[in-house]
C-alpha cells in the first residue's frame, strides 16, 4: 500500500438531506476520509462537497462541524486536501485555508503527477448553451452579491440558500448523461492542450471514456454512487467506496 496516491471525489452535497439520510451519507464520507491516511498523498474534492457554504465574518454552518473536524483530522495525518469550488459551494472563503490548512481553488486546476497531466474542474458551465447559467454565475459570485448576502442574518441566509439549492437540484432532476457531447466539448479541448486526463464532477453520473493514453472521467457523486478516482503508479482508475 502506497501513501503517494492521489484521490478524487465530488458532489457529496452534505447538508442537503433530511437528518436520517444525511447522517448515513455523512458517515460514508467520514469513513472514506478516515481510510485515506497511509494511502493518499493528496485528496482532491472536485466541487460540491457541501450543498451550501458561506462564511460570515463570525459564523459558519454549524451542521457541517463534524465534516470540518474530519477534514482537519485528515490534514493532521499528513494528507494534503485541495477543494475546488462547485456550483453549490462556490462561496469558498478563507476559513478552510486559514483554520484547516486546506487549499481552495476557484475554477480549473492542472495537476502534474506520476507522469500524468490532469485537468480538474467541477464541470459546471463547460457545456455549450449554458449562457444563462454563466451570467447568473457571474452575478452570484460578484463582490456586490457577497456583500448583500452578508447583510442577512445566518439564521435567515443559510435556510434560504438551502431552499434555493433544493430547487436547483429538482429542476435538473435525473437528466441523462450525454457522454459523447461531454467528450467533445470538455475532454477534447483539454487533450488538445496537452493533458492526458480530464476529471469533472457536477453531472452526478459515473462515466469513464478512454482513447489510447487519454482518459476522461465523470466522477459521480456521494449520494447514490459513492465513487472516486485514484491515481497510483501512473494508473488512473475509478473505484466505488464499499464495493
Amino acid at each position: 500500500m502506497s501513501a503517494d496516491g492521489l484521490y478524487f471525489m465530488s458532489d457529496a452535497h452534505l447538508g442537503a438531506r433530511p437528518a436520517a439520510a444525511e447522517a448515513r451519507e455523512r458517515r460514508r464520507v467520514h469513513d472514506f476520509l478516515a481510510w485515506l491516511p497511509g494511502r493518499a498523498r493528496t485528496l482532491y474534492v472536485v466541487g460540491d462537497l457541501f450543498d451550501f457554504w458561506f462564511e460570515y465574518r463570525t459564523a459558519i454552518p454549524r451542521d457541517l462541524f463534524s465534516t470540518l473536524a474530519a477534514l482537519q483530522h485528515l490534514r493532521q495525518r499528513g494528507v494534503e486536501i485541495v477543494v475546488l469550488n462547485g456550483n453549490h459551494d462556490f462561496w469558498l472563503g478563507s476559513f478552510l485555508h486559514e483554520s484547516l490548512g486546506i487549499t481552495t481553488v476557484d475554477g480549473a486546476l492542472p495537476v502534474t503527477a506520476q507522469g500524468r497531466r490532469l485537468w480538474l474542474h467541477h464541470g459546471d458551465g463547460l457545456v455549450g448553451g449554458d449562457l444563462g447559467y454563466r451570467m447568473l454565475r457571474g452575478v452570484l459570485r460578484s463582490p456586490v452579491a457577497i456583500r448583500l448576502y452578508q447583510m442577512l442574518h445566518p439564521d435567515l441566509g443559510i435556510p434560504l440558500a438551502h431552499a434555493v439549492s433544493g430547487l436547483s437540484r429538482r429542476s435538473r432532476g435525473h437528466a441523462p448523461l450525454q457522454p459523447e457531447r461531454l467528450w467533445r466539448e470538455i475532454a477534447l479541448p483539454r487533450f488538445a492542450e496537452g493533458f492526458d486526463g480530464v476529471l469533472v464532477g457536477h453531472f452526478h453520473h459515473v462515466h469513464e471514456q478512454r482513447e489510447g493514453a487519454r482518459q476522461f472521467m465523470v466522477l459521480g457523486d456521494w449520494i447514490e454512487h459513492f465513487s472516486y478516482a485514484k491515481l497510483e503508479d501512473g494508473a488512473l482508475t475509478m473505484e466505488r467506496w464499499g464495493a
